[in-house]
């Protein structure tokens, strides 16, 4: 019966329309309250809810956050585009190349795929459509490549993971994603490639060396950072925490190098940052919660021991679990889907021989199809703002490329080795 009042609340505040953290916490407090005395009941559903964000791996979200605003701001994503469009707009369709290039670029610098959605998206979204693009099939190309930035480190989603998990090493899901991102975004290239081919998109410019070499260097202080953040975490020098806030500090340098963010403008940057940090821990502080009261019912137990007895192939159970997650995903938010399932499905993945930093990588590559469906794909409705378009007009064009991000997440989930690989290689 608990289960069943959890699933069917959490189910109805969502259909009427309430905020997803509200949605979590009220229905976990309704079960609370079925299943022991309300005291006792709303007493753990405060205590789960401050004690969920007592966490010093946590206070590296702020900070990549903050890192992610100032880049925003900072002229950096001008020169990725500059970059990109220098190494692949001579290819056919080329500013959709750009368009992906970039967004895997600034994503993975800013780890935010609302970022590269917004910022990449504006900039190159314009530039496609003067050239002849549609408005729909550059809105589908954005809304996909932004989500590379949450597998490529540094990655906020991935800490949250590694919180949910026990303590899964966040280095060595760093290192993790580069290989699965990288996949996603070639995939991605090749979709666009073959739609503009048949579209007849022009070109952007000629391949020129010199060109090359010029925005390199214009975008080597930005890109300097993916190595001292991960560098720095890799070698030991400071942890993923010391790490975001070194990310801060170097991007308030490199902005006041650029001369592109004044001391005017950053009170409304910090503001940013803290209203998109204060939406990301209301969902984790209510997600403990949750997670809590499903532990309590035995919910994750007993959905290994369902799995465990419907097969025991270890290719069959991971693709159930993949095609839960796929679902969850249309109807969830990352950060609670992956607070609330890494509890229930990392003990049957770990049961069947999956190592836990390739789980993680399959649930974040998951997920993140759900960022660009609807009802609550939040980087969709960016996209299709950016674009000025509408979401029905966008499904279509967006079809080719889901079928790209589900060949990626087939080719991972079976493939171990493209997501361990990177981190043996470091010991992890």
């Amino acid at each position: 019966m608990e289960v069943a009042i959890l699933v069917l609340s959490f189910v109805v505040l969502i259909g009427l329309g309430m905020p997803i953290a509200w949605c979590i916490g009220i229905s976990a407090t309704i079960t609370m309250l079925v299943s022991i005395p309300a005291l006792p009941a709303l007493t753990t559903v405060a205590q789960q809810t401050a004690t969920g964000l007592d966490s010093f791996g946590l206070l590296a979200i702020p900070f990549f956050i903050l890192a992610g605003e100032i880049m925003n701001r900072g002229g950096i994503a001008r020169r990725l585009i500059a970059f990109a469009r220098s190494l692949v707009g001579s290819l056919p369709g080329g500013l959709a190349h750009v368009n992906i290039i970039a967004a895997m670029l600034f994503g993975a610098i800013a780890g935010s795929a609302a970022a590269a959605a917004s910022a990449v998206g504006g900039t190159v979204g314009k530039a496609m459509e003067k050239e002849g693009y549609s408005k729909e099939f550059s809105a589908a190309v954005n809304i996909t490549s932004s989500t590379t930035g949450l597998i490529i480190p540094p990655s906020n989603i991935l800490i949250v993971y590694s919180l949910a998990s026990g303590g899964v090493s966040i280095a060595a899901l760093f290192l993790a994603g580069y290989v699965p991102g990288l996949l996603v975004g070639f995939l991605l290239m090749a979709v666009a490639a073959i739609i503009a081919k048949r579209k007849g998109y022009t070109t952007s410019g000629s391949f020129s060396i010199r060109e090359v070499g010029r925005s390199f260097v214009q975008a080597l202080p930005s890109l300097a950072l993916l190595f001292i953040v991960i560098g720095g975490i890799v070698v030991g020098i400071f942890t993923a925490t010391e790490a975001s806030a070194a990310a801060v500090l170097y991007c308030l340098l490199l902005s006041y190098f650029y001369g592109e963010v004044t001391l005017t403008q950053l009170p409304r940057v910090f503001l940013n940052a803290v209203g998109t940090t204060s939406i990301v821990m209301i969902l984790i502080a209510t997600s403990i919660s949750m997670s809590w009261i499903m532990a309590f019912e035995n919910i994750p137990q007993d959905i290994t021991s369902f799995l465990l007895a419907t097969s025991d192939n270890p290719v069959v159970i991971m693709i159930i679990i993949n095609l839960i997650l796929l679902f969850v995903g249309v109807f969830m938010d990352m950060t609670p889907a992956v607070l609330i399932f890494t509890p229930i499905f990392l003990p049957v993945a770990v049961q069947i021989g999956i190592d836990p930093v390739h789980f993680g990588i399959i649930m974040i590559l998951n997920l993140c199809i759900g960022l660009c469906t609807p009802p609550v794909g939040s980087i969709l409705f960016i996209g299709v703002g950016v674009a000025g378009t509408t979401i029905r007009k966008v499904v279509r064009p967006l079809l080719p490329f889901f079928v790209a991000m589900l060949l990626a997440l087939l080719i991972v989930t079976l493939v171990p080795g493209l997501s361990t690989w990177l981190p043996a290689q470091f010991g992890f």
